[in-house]
């Protein structure tokens, strides 16, 4: 399969420039289209939690949305940097719009998070945040499954803290889930 056949059975790499990487280089096409793909996710993330203050979420969803968009805010500037460093397209914070991912919400849903209120809006963010994270985690596990990906070093860190970070808030939103019920 040709690099232009690959890319394009990376969900998230349609309509983005091509990669190039130096022959001798251990960063694969799978690693630049993970962070440029992570950043469009966590950019949704992040607008989601930016959400649930004006929607009068609870204190406990409150405090967990301010959590998520702080350390996923720092890491989508990590990955902007990474991808300078590397000379590949840095997706902006808005690529959220156009890029789709595992787990990802749609327009749809983003409409009825927006439009809730209060304990409506607790469970539908909490609910809608795991899957979101779900898909983070596949997307982690799909770079570790990619023929020679994630021996970057900061790859491998920000796949390993993704999937770590999230699997421990997937855990924490399906306790908080069963406490509203």
């Amino acid at each position: 399969m040709g690099a232009t056949e690959h890319a394009a059975h990376h969900e998230h790499g349609d309509g983005l420039p091509p990669v190039t990487l130096p022959a001798n280089s251990i960063v694969t096409e799978a690693d630049v289209r993970f962070m440029q793909g992570m950043i469009a996710h966590h950019a949704q993330a992040v607008y989601m939690t930016r959400l649930a203050e004006s929607a009068g979420a609870g204190a406990r969803v409150l405090k967990l949305a301010r959590k998520i968009d702080l350390s996923q805010a720092g890491e989508i500037v990590l990955m902007q940097e990474w991808l300078r460093a590397h000379g590949q397209f840095v997706p902006d914070t808005s690529s959220w719009r156009t890029m789709r991912m595992h787990g990802m919400l749609t327009d749809a849903e983003l409409a009825q998070l927006a439009a809730a209120r209060g304990t409506t809006f607790d469970r539908q963010f909490l609910t809608l945040m795991i899957r979101h994270h779900e898909g983070a985690i596949r997307m982690v596990a799909d770079l570790q499954a990619s023929p020679r990906a994630a021996q970057d070093v900061d790859i491998s860190v920000l796949a390993n803290d993704v999937e770590n970070t999230q699997t421990a808030e997937i855990g924490l939103m399906k306790e908080m889930l069963a406490d509203l019920r």
